[in-house]
């Protein structure tokens, strides 16, 4: 569990405002309102659509650009590219309740309107909640890399992960991946050059994981085109200091201190 990064001061992740209110928010604000993210309905294996809700609806501007970050940690991120980008909506997703909170708290308190904050499975979240063609841009910044082999079907880049991914980016959006750990990297490449048309950037695969891990990308690639992405260079956001690719807490500290570059990509979807 991670340490109390609060510090011991009050956390407020305002629901309603910027935290969406999920069953779980009533147990603690019952005068939050109405949920925003109901349970899963009980037809949900035959009628894998019926747990659909629309995002955007939760945004003044339920019209504007729409962008989703994959594990927010301590929020750097969305606080600084949604304060360079008013016009566009963010949505951040984390697991962590303490590091969801905490995010949704400095939100709060920078008055940012074009965010919302969920807590919830991201994986979970993409497969049964978003309907076709949701996101503009879907940022996943050093997700935890599961060291221990035993452990990678935890790893966000799966191949079920990456249908996901095209159905819900919009025509042309974007997937873009930042990764400090050099194992994470090989296994991501890996998936993605199932998906992929190569554009102007090089991206090594590997042979190194067993034929067994990739056993259900013809499943998960059924009914899409080939190539689903184009592979594009990562360009860093106008905001981010001299050095940095993504200008999060984590990457100040584990790559700019440590002077190792993180590895980047984009994947762009194709029609």
């Amino acid at each position: 569990m991670p340490q109390d990064i609060s510090h011991g001061k009050p956390i407020d992740d305002a629901p309603g405002v910027i935290g969406v209110i999920t069953p779980a928010t009533l147990r603690h604000h019952p005068e939050a309102g109405a949920i925003e993210y109901p349970p899963l309905p009980d037809d949900i294996a035959s009628n894998p659509r019926s747990g659909f809700v629309r995002p955007a609806g939760w945004f003044r501007d339920g019209e504007a650009r729409l962008e989703l970050e994959i594990g927010c940690g301590k929020g750097t991120f969305i606080l600084e590219q949604s304060g360079a980008s008013p016009a566009t909506n963010y949505l951040g997703i984390e697991w962590q309740y303490e590091f969801y909170a905490y995010t949704a708290d400095r939100l709060r308190r920078a008055r940012r309107g074009n965010v919302r904050m969920l807590h919830a499975d991201a994986s979970e979240f993409l497969r049964w909640r978003c309907p076709d063609a949701t996101f503009d841009v879907i940022h996943l910044y050093f997700s935890d890399p599961w060291p221990k082999a035993k452990h990678h079907k935890n790893r966000v880049v799966q191949h079920r992960f990456l249908r996901e991914v095209w159905r819900v980016l919009r025509t042309g959006g974007e997937l873009r991946v930042v990764t400090d750990h050099d194992e994470l990297w090989r296994w991501d490449a890996d998936h993605f050059a199932f998906w992929i048309r190569a554009g102007d950037v090089v991206i090594d695969s590997t042979d190194e994981y067993d034929t067994s891990v990739h056993k259900s990308a013809p499943a998960a690639m059924e009914g899409l085109p080939r190539p689903a992405f184009e592979l594009a260079a990562f360009t860093p956001p106008e905001w981010v200091g001299e050095g940095c690719v993504v200008g999060t807490n984590y990457e100040k500290k584990k790559c700019v201190a440590a002077s190792k570059e993180p590895h980047a990509c984009v994947l762009k979807k194709l029609p």
